[in-house]
């Protein structure tokens, strides 16, 4: 008998942690030494002296702990400024003191990960490889970061800031930038991988066989696509993204180039776009709609811009003196990753595999007069699609005949957030449960976890009630949101994933 409990648990155990394993997990991050503008704000705050070894043994340590693999340097030198020992710039670090490139190559080998080495910029963000000028010193910055670094254990290839962009398709010019600098990267460190992370993907021209030729052109290792669901390049992309990811994945097939994914974390604190807007953590429940989406066109690995910088662990250097939003986004992505809380019904959602246990019921009364609650349709990331069930008053109230009393432990609702169409996720949600219709029992209420960073994002969240060991044959779900309009589209009771 004992035998027997004991691989029933271990059963339980393996499954629940194959539970969407195809979701692909973070595994690698950029990390940025500069503080270049406004958008750095919060990614290299001024209070922080990011110059500082032991900053950065603390980070790397910290990254490799949540899981990561891989530090992609976005710049090893800026405004003719380095962060490692070069012999033809000024340092940006105090002479005497190891250098932070110096210091994440050390930290990286005593965490065994895995470090893409830059090769900018000559001069600025702004660095464009059409200048031979700019080429020329980028070559000398690999030439030197190769001597010094190429021996770590840790110094897995080379990334390329050329982001040049996708839209309709990648120009020549940038591909035989990219083909010479990826040329001069292997003669100088054999057999290390080079990667670049082009944008541009909402407006790329996939039907046009150029686009896929001009991929294959490449005679790079790895590309990794930018998602650009940070950066907002259309109202609300996420739909688009998946859509085409999709069609990459299939460009790459045969390739012989990897294809990863650069899933952007941010939202903005003021307009998008502009380098006078702070970036700040999206909605978790945004990410992890990005992440499933890569995962599902079939990525190799999930980078991310960023992991360092948002998704900082509670206590560390950067969240110091943050708001409070800086310590959230780090404990949701924690939580989604040991299968905790509301996370992991939400993610089976975007696969759209959950069977309601409502199957069968039906709504009886509708305060947003919808009538279509429990019969699997599940919408996505757009106000306008049909599945969504609007309230335009903030106050939403269902109630749901499942045809006979049933046990119920979980009750869940799913809803929608979209700032600029004032639709917003609700303040809190009650659940409750009757025999009759007439009397109810409230067996939960769930006070939704919104974000202040809601500007530009639409994105899906859930209300999740479990462990209540309930019944009834009714059940009534209450939604309130002051000053906003509630959009849901599933009212799960007992969902199965």
């Amino acid at each position: 008998m004992k035998s027997k409990v004991v691989t029933a648990i271990f059963l339980l155990v393996f499954l629940c942690g194959t539970l969407h394993a195809q979701t692909k997990r973070v595994t690698g991050t950029w990390v940025n030494l500069f503080w270049q503008d406004e958008r750095n704000n919060y990614m290299n705050p001024h209070y922080i002296d990011t110059a500082d070894p032991e900053f950065w043994h603390l980070k790397i340590k910290e990254l490799h702990e949540m899981g990561m693999e891989y530090v992609v340097i976005m710049a090893v030198a800026n405004e003719q400024k380095a962060a490692y020992p070069s012999a033809f710039m000024e340092h940006s670090y105090p002479e005497g003191r190891k250098s932070p490139v110096e210091a994440i190559m050390d930290a990286a080998d005593e965490c065994g990960m895995h470090v893409f080495m830059s090769c900018g910029w000559a001069k600025s963000q702004l660095d464009d490889l059409r200048d031979p000028e700019i080429v020329r010193l980028q070559i000398e910055i690999m030439k030197e970061t190769a001597a010094l670094f190429s021996g770590h254990e840790s110094f897995y290839g080379w990334y390329l800031p050329v982001e040049d962009s996708l839209e309709p398709v990648l120009s020549d010019h940038a591909v035989e930038a990219v083909n010479s600098m990826a040329g001069k990267a292997r003669s100088l460190t054999p057999g290390k991988k080079v990667m670049i992370s082009p944008y541009g993907i909402c407006n790329a021209d996939f039907g046009n066989p150029e686009f896929a030729a001009q991929i294959r052109r490449l005679e790079v290792d790895i590309i990794a696509y930018q998602d650009e669901v940070g950066c907002v390049r259309e109202p609300m992309p996420m739909k688009r993204m998946k859509e085409h990811f999709s069609l990459l994945g299939e460009i790459h097939e045969g390739s012989g180039i990897e294809f990863w994914a650069n899933i952007e974390s941010f939202t903005w604190d003021r307009e998008t776009n502009s380098w006078y807007s702070a970036l700040v953590p999206a909605a978790f429940g945004r990410y992890l709609s990005q992440l499933v989406g890569v995962s599902r066109a079939g990525v190799g690995n999930v980078l991310s811009f960023s992991m360092f910088g948002i998704y900082d662990k509670p206590g560390s250097p950067i969240p110091l003196g943050q708001p409070l939003w800086a310590n959230r986004a780090y404990a949701d992505y924690m939580d989604w990753l040991a299968g905790r809380g509301r996370w992991p019904l939400l993610e089976a959602t975007f696969y759209g595999d959950v069977r309601n246990g409502a199957e069968g019921a039906g709504v009886v009364s509708s305060s947003g007069g919808a009538a279509a609650l429990v019969d699997g349709s599940l919408g996505y990331e757009d106000y306008n699609a049909p599945e969504w069930h609007m309230s335009p008053d903030g106050e939403m109230a269902v109630v749901i005949d499942l045809g006979e009393n049933r046990p119920v432990d979980v009750l869940a609702a799913r809803f929608l957030a979209y700032a600029p169409a004032s639709v917003s996720i609700p303040d809190m949600v009650d659940f409750y449960v009757s025999d009759t219709g007439e009397c109810y029992e409230k067996v939960s209420t769930v006070v939704m976890e919104n974000t202040d960073n809601d500007l530009h994002d639409c994105w899906i969240d859930i209300a999740m009630a479990d462990g209540l060991g309930a019944s009834g044959r009714f059940v009534k779900v209450v939604a309130e949101c002051h000053g906003s309009a509630i959009c849901c589209d599933e009212i799960f009771v007992n969902p199965v994933y």
